[in-house]
């Protein structure tokens, strides 16, 4: 006869107390593999680890080259052994490589744990250890073409803004510049001034990633696409009458330089950035709706941008929102910020048939001997809309070029599909200049979005920059 358990209450708590270990046990296995595949990298890069520059007594700091093998910044050793940092190229990739000698920014930054490895032979380290000499750092190919980074950094010349260029089938950065910028070359003997609290240009900020714009016309495309959403099948229906001033009730609302469209449909209003014809429809438009197709495409999101400080792009209405809000709102002013780098990626995963790649600069890790140590691949973030709305929204960029306000890209050698934009942000001052566009249009390889600060016209005066670009990157 089988005896009955004398403390069935005594095992049930042993057997909750193993379920509990178990269970705890699981999260950290879990919160480890979340750790290295998702936040690893970013802790072991920050530029607060002071951990990883001790590897610095060790080990030679790797190079950080181009696409082509071009090199971009490099430690140089004198007769004395004092060991410089040398960037060949000076202020032209200052934001996108970064410096190393008053902190850590830009690729020097997001690199620094692979620069500051190395994998040089075991015998040969073994020799450099019991020598007292330093092993040479991995180096570090970055995906940024140094053809086209040069001629974003003259085309924006000496005005200030920020041009970026990225492949939106990959998300590879192709040229990353921001003005005004400074010589890393010479940091630490600027840095008092490039510091001072009397220094307004901002030279530190990289206006790519952390620069906060007004969208102005450009944000078209997202008050296009909740239109479409909301009337999939009659949105080509729409019609408005421009006389270059819209006027509702109290409020009005002038297209640019007064300029008067006349009849629009739908293509033509977007084509021409009529502001009365997209404050008018953002009347009509279900605000709940509207937060939420501005989140689809990262407004009050982060962005998948691994490694480099950005400022998330806002968009603050709501439903209950009064006219002029809605008015403004809807045209791409109001109190909406974007940065470059996020309205880039929005016209990215239209190109890219409404998926949006990860952006990323870094290509491969290769030690001292060429032996590849470490490939990056893309990796997609997810669909921001359908391909049908992408289609669409191509549609609409393609008139931008051959019917609206984006003529300067207009070219019989390649086909472009761009939206312009000119941002009012304060009174009395000129409006910033923005073009965002992708070419060829029917299977785009290349995305450019500029800013220029206060220069007035997107069309004349950004879409010239972003045209050079194209000619380059096309007659390849």
């Amino acid at each position: 006869m089988k005896k009955a358990d004398p403390n069935p209450k005594a095992n049930r708590n042993i057997l909750k107390l193993v379920y509990v270990i178990v269970a705890l046990f699981l999260g950290l296995i879990a919160y480890m593999a979340y750790f290295l595949q998702v936040r690893g990298e970013d802790v072991i890069n920050n530029s607060y680890n002071a951990r990883l520059d001790s590897f610095a007594d060790r080990i030679i700091r790797g190079k950080i080259l181009a696409s082509d093998g071009t090199v971009l910044a490099e430690t140089q050793i004198d007769g004395d052994g004092n060991e410089t940092r040398v960037y060949p190229y000076g202020s032209v990739f200052d934001h996108a490589v970064g410096y190393s000698t008053k902190g850590k920014t830009g690729i020097e930054s997001l690199a620094n744990f692979f620069l500051l490895t190395s994998h040089v032979n075991l015998m040969e380290q073994a020799l450099n250890q019991m020598s007292g000499e330093k092993n040479l750092g991995d180096n570090v190919y970055t995906t940024l073409d140094p053809q086209l980074q040069q001629a974003a950094w003259d085309a924006l010349g000496d005005r200030r803004g920020a041009v970026i260029a990225m492949e939106p089938d990959t998300g590879k950065i192709l040229a990353m510049v921001s003005k005004p910028g400074y010589d890393p070359n010479t940091i630490a003997a600027d840095w008092e001034t490039l510091t001072s609290e009397e220094n307004d240009q901002g030279q530190l900020l990289n206006r790519v990633t952390q620069g906060m714009y007004p969208p102005g016309s450009t944000f078209k495309i997202v008050t296009a696409l909740e239109y479409m959403r909301e009337r999939p099948e009659d949105y080509k229906n729409f019609q408005f009458d421009c006389s270059g001033l819209y006027v509702n009730g109290d409020y009005q609302i002038r297209c640019y330089h007064g300029n008067a469209h006349g009849h629009q449909d739908f293509t033509l209003a977007f084509a021409n950035s009529c502001n009365g014809a997209f404050a008018s429809l953002g009347l009509d438009l279900d605000l709940g709706r509207f937060a939420k197709t501005a989140q689809d495409v990262l407004f009050n999101s982060p962005l998948p941008l691994s490694g480099l400080p950005y400022k998330q792009s806002s968009f603050a209405m709501k439903p209950g929102a009064g006219t002029w809000e809605i008015l403004q709102t809807s045209m791409g002013q109001g109190v909406t910020q974007v940065t470059p780098l996020h309205n880039a990626l929005i016209t990215a995963a239209i190109a890219n048939g409404g998926t949006l790649m990860r952006p990323y600069l870094l290509d491969r890790v290769e030690n001292v001997g060429g032996e590849e140590i470490r490939k990056f691949l893309p990796t997609a973030h997810g669909n921001l809309m359908t391909a049908e709305e992408a289609a669409n929204l191509t549609e609409l960029m393609r008139a931008v070029v051959t019917e609206g306000t984006g003529s300067a890209v207009r070219t019989d050698a390649y086909t472009v599909a761009a939206k312009t934009g000119s941002a009012e942000f304060e009174t009395g001052k000129e409006t910033h200049a923005w073009f965002t566009g992708f070419a060829p249009a029917e299977s785009p390889k290349i995305v450019v979005t500029v800013v220029v600060e206060e220069a007035g016209s997107g069309g004349r005066e950004a879409a010239p920059i972003a045209r050079q670009l194209f000619d380059l990157y096309m007659s390849r």
